[in-house]
């Protein structure tokens, strides 16, 4: 059986790109699409990968300014001949579901969320956009046009596994289509309970403008609790001026320094809507309560009281009306690390794994019921 892998873009490796790393090791001689690859920013992390980049990958700017070409993009991905492969898998919030395949290849996409800024996120994502006010103006045009192919694109499509309830409920939405649900692999073991905690809270985000760290910040801020921030990105520098002296930034750290944060702050802050919310279920595997954001995958993965809390509205205030009241004494931290392993990677694996092969199964019989007429 020949299997092709398709991903949006390689230019960074999150949680969408460690699911695409155990595909690859159930088809290691699978050859990886993706529109454009930067090695730079991912480090060597594919270098064991057979990786085909699209036509957008060497016009000018193509792999830094990837974005400039966004037109381009639908067009980049069908134009990848996937004529020969039985099975395909697209790992995609993106294009990668838009692949042209054979009536007889079956097509699998795991599902971080249809195009954020396409669907749900379009109106914040125009607003937030950094450019000339000529070209914001543009974008709107782009956007519809893209959104009518992403719609088409998802038909394509003959099985969706979704990373979360809330992403289902959108792919039915937007897409009109059923789909399993097969929570992202989290790495639990290699977290773990500490029997010291330190007098701070933390965040473990990117410092873009849809986490909404600032939010945090703000609150903090205001009730002066001692706020630790790991990591990076555009709105690195604005967060730090807004930050009072109880902030730390502390940048990127390694994943060692990471989880020794994660098991000794007193609790973990989730003020972004996540599709499904990774760094929230280590905080948890680590044994800390969350205080998030009542939206999105965090409500499918804390437990109110038990492993965490939320806040109701994405505002520095209501954020600042829990942190009041918040006691990280009143949760366990075994039960709270127990709650946590459900999301382990073993788990996923054989699930993603059993749900592979069950649809390879039904659709060969349907090829065989087909043929059979």
């Amino acid at each position: 059986m020949k299997v092709a892998l398709v991903h949006d873009f390689l230019n960074q490796v999150g949680g969408a790109e460690k699911v695409l790393e155990i595909f690859h090791q159930f088809y290691p001689k699978a050859p990886v699409y993706t529109i454009t690859y930067d090695k730079e920013e991912t480090k060597g992390y594919f270098e064991g990968m057979k990786i085909k980049t699209s036509f957008i990958q060497r016009l000018p700017g193509g792999t830094k300014r990837y974005k400039w070409y966004l037109p381009l993009m639908p067009s980049a991905i069908e134009k990848f001949d996937l004529t020969d492969y039985d099975l395909v898998i697209s790992d995609s919030s993106a294009y990668a579901k838009g692949v042209i395949t054979n009536p007889e290849t079956l097509h699998i996409c795991y599902c971080h969320s249809p195009t954020r800024y396409l669907w749900n996120d379009t109106h914040n994502y125009t607003e937030e956009l950094k450019q000339p006010g000529l070209v914001k103006r543009a974008v709107p045009i782009f956007l519809s046009r893209i959104r009518v192919w992403d719609r088409q694109a998802a038909d394509r499509v003959d099985k969706f596994i979704a990373n979360s309830k809330t992403v289902a409920g959108r792919i039915q939405k937007y897409y009109d289509k059923d789909s399993e649900v097969i929570y992202p692999p989290v790495e639990t073991k290699k977290f773990s309970v500490s029997k010291d905690v330190g007098n701070y809270y933390l965040i473990v985000s990117r410092l873009r403008p849809y986490k909404r760290v600032d939010l945090a910040i703000q609150a903090f801020n205001a009730i002066g609790y001692p706020l630790k921030i790991i990591g990076t990105g555009e709105e690195y520098k604005k967060l730090k001026k807004m930050a009072n002296s109880n902030i730390e930034f502390l940048g990127p750290v390694s994943d060692e320094e990471k989880n020794k944060y994660l098991s000794k702050c007193l609790g973990f802050i989730n003020p972004q809507e996540e599709d499904f919310g990774i760094a929230p279920v280590e905080a948890m595997a680590s044994g800390r309560p969350v205080i998030a954001f009542k939206k999105g995958g965090a409500r499918e993965t804390v437990i109110e009281g038990k492993t965490g809390t939320f806040f109701a509205k994405q505002t520095p205030w209501s954020l600042v009306d829990v942190m009041r009241d918040f006691n990280p004494e009143a949760y366990n931290p075994a039960e709270i690390r127990a709650w946590a392993d459900q999301f382990d990677i073993s788990l996923f694996e054989e699930r993603l794994r059993n749900s592979i092969n069950k649809s390879l199964k039904e659709h060969q019989d349907k090829l065989d019921q087909t043929y059979n007429l």
